[in-house]
């Protein structure tokens, strides 16, 4: 069922702060033992592993990732000082990750360094959840050590921490609450430093996100723009590789959009080469503005709200452990998952409503908890000279029955439909990578294509996944299929949604060759005409100083499928960000500008806050008109 939830529950960071005693590594000397706990993601050189955060608010940590796409990844290396000398038992924090497909050992192969002793325990390859696997025992002569990843596979081996104890029974727990206790306890980490004196605090740094950040700095607001990745633009950045979609400079305000033309790529397609996302230019206009503090690479965490009110976020940094506590008297929620709001206790919806709720021919009969799902894109690359591939064989066989022989796979590419896409959303990701290896494997090493693959390597596959749909956040007014098709006139119109209603499904065929374990979709269509969305929309019917602004804006599933698109995203953050504005010159909330200065914030959105005089970057047909029917994201 889908649910509708009052969950009551609770400048740019410079990486030369890292030090010698600040990696994450806690060092006691008590009575019995001695110990010593690294965070992975410290890693000082971390070589060709990556920091994965994405499974961070389950699992209690980012961790580095061995994403070699088959081929061994080079080596992650730091120092770190031991508390005493001694022989210590050694425990590693890691996850054979095809465990849950495959009862084999895994191949996420990988070895641990101390000092110039290699241990020999392989590791990553064995149980079937996140779990401290014994490593073996090290003498350490020397408390100034080094400790070294080697990555064994390319096959996206993961380490989320190593633990070092002199007491053979002094195992780490796993459950995560008790695990964060554990964590706390060892880690050195100083207080969180506060960061105030700001209008706006906007969490996420996709388009959306960037949008609202510039629109309320050009107006006079100081902001906060927290990412926790190192680039900006989310589902369009470098990492992920999803197209802008939907028109701008359509519906009652024309002007809206002009922002996007900033910094927006001029190049389209999804699953391109990493230039085509121009992550510079997301990063220019962000530091271009002087209201702006940019915060990249940390992740909210805890929101502390009282009176439904967001008093502040907490935020800590996916690689050193810092945090930071940032207060303002208004916040907008663009992370797409809705985090703040969640965290806030802002009422949300996830899953498809019942028919009958709201009137939708589209919704099905009964609610349900089917959410569209999560692209992991890939794409390959012609080579001079044969290139060879592992054979993968995890999970589902493939055959000349039911391969997919491609060169590319961009957003058809969809998993986890019927999973959740926040709790289970590493095993979404994880099963995305898993059928794009297995499938390149039998087209590379048995199929009848073989020789056509003969000098095609994998060239990218994401790791970030670029997700569609998870929790929705409940404004004043939720959107729904018969304002958008019946074009209903509501006076607080804003930006115009343009897509069509495209929502996703598994893909027929990919259900009969894989029941159970789709991992192609397909997309329906209804057309509409470009509707103005309520400003009611964005922002929070009971968290009274929330924007929000993106995929987790007020409106049911079917709607979803329309507003969805990142240039209605970026034009909702530009409104948003004018809104802030408003906010601040009248000292009030969001919703008593709905209320009381509706009339302002239209003269705002007829006017807009990007620069005048610049091309439309849409995408054109080859004749020069615009796209009828959208490429599908």
């Amino acid at each position: 069922m889908f649910t509708t939830r009052n969950n009551n529950d609770p400048k740019t960071h410079s990486m030369k702060t890292l030090s010698f005693f600040y990696l994450f590594l806690c060092c006691t000397v008590q009575a019995q033992a001695a110990r010593l706990f690294v965070e992975a993601e410290s890693f000082f050189d971390k070589g060709g592993w990556v920091v994965d955060q994405q499974f961070m608010d389950q699992m209690g940590s980012p961790y580095l990732m061995a994403h070699g796409m088959g081929k061994p990844v080079t080596d992650a290396t730091t120092r770190v000082r031991f508390p005493a000398k001694g022989r210590y038992y050694v425990f590693v924090r890691t996850f054979n990750w095809t465990s849950p497909w495959d009862d084999r050992e895994g191949p996420g192969k990988f070895l641990l360094s101390v000092g110039n002793v290699r241990i020999d325990t392989v590791l990553g390859n064995r149980g079937n959840r996140w779990m401290w696997q014994p490593a073996g025992t090290v003498a350490v002569s020397r408390t100034d050590q080094s400790l070294t990843l080697h990555d064994l596979t390319g096959f996206n081996g993961r380490c989320d921490a190593i633990y070092f104890t002199t007491d053979k029974n002094d195992i780490p727990p796993s459950d995560p609450e008790t695990l964060a206790l554990f964590r706390g306890k060892r880690q050195k980490l100083p207080e969180p430093h506060v960061r105030d004196g700001y209008d706006l605090v906007v969490a996420g740094g996709g388009i959306a996100g960037i949008c609202a950040a510039v629109s309320a700095a050009r107006l006079g607001c100081k902001v906060a723009l927290i990412n926790d990745r190192p680039v900006l633009g989310g589902n369009n950045s470098s990492e992920i590789r999803v197209h802008l979609g939907g028109r701008i400079e359509t519906g009652p305000y024309k002007e809206l959009g002009n922002l996007l033309k900033e910094f927006g790529p001029v190049k389209g397609g999804n699953a391109q080469p990493a230039a085509y996302y121009e992550d510079d230019k997301k990063e220019e206009i962000v530091h271009g503005e002087e209201n702006i503090s940019l915060f990249p690479n940390y992740r909210i965490v805890q929101v502390t709200a009282t009176d439904g009110i967001i008093r502040s976020v907490t935020a800590v940094h996916i690689e050193t452990g810092e945090k930071a506590v940032f207060q303002a008297p208004l916040f907008s929620d663009c992370t797409g998952d809705g985090t703040v709001g969640y965290l806030a206790g802002a009422d949300y919806r996830m899953g498809r409503e019942s028919r009958e709720e709201f009137g939708e021919t589209t919704a099905p009969e009964t609610a349900d908890s089917m959410t569209m799902g999560a692209s992991v894109q890939w794409y390959s690359e012609e080579r001079e000279k044969p290139s060879e591939f592992p054979v993968f064989e995890y999970g589902p066989a493939f055959h000349a029955g039911n391969c997919e022989p491609v060169t590319f796979g961009e957003w058809t590419w969809e998993t986890g439909m019927n999973y959740d896409q926040i709790e289970e959303f590493e095993r979404i990701r994880d099963y995305g990578l898993l059928v794009i290896y297995a499938n390149w494997s039998y087209l590379k090493n048995k199929s009848d294509h073989a020789e056509r693959y003969k000098n095609r390597e994998l060239a990218w596959v994401a790791y970030i996944a670029g997700k569609r749909e998870s929790r929705r956040l409940l404004g004043d007014y939720i959107l729904k299929e018969d304002d958008l098709r019946k074009y209903v006139n509501h006076e607080d119109g804003t930006a115009a949604t343009s897509w069509t209603i495209d929502l996703h499904y598994p893909d027929p065929q990919n259900t009969r060759n894989f029941p159970g374990n789709e991992f192609k979709s397909i997309a329906r269509h209804i057309p509409i005409h470009p509707y103005p969305i309520p400003y009611r929309c964005l922002y929070s019917r009971n968290i009274r100083n929330l924007f929000m602004a993106g995929r987790n804006i007020s409106v049911t599933h079917v709607a979803l499928g329309t507003v969805r698109v990142m240039r209605t995203t970026g034009m909702m953050g530009e409104v948003v960000g004018m809104a802030a504005w408003l906010c601040k010159k009248y000292e009030t909330l969001p919703r008593e500008i709905y209320r009381s200065h509706l009339s302002e914030l239209k003269t705002l959105m007829t006017k807009g806050t990007g620069r005048k005089g610049l091309p439309n970057n849409q995408r054109y047909n080859e004749g020069g008109t615009l796209r009828d029917k959208p490429v599908i994201p």
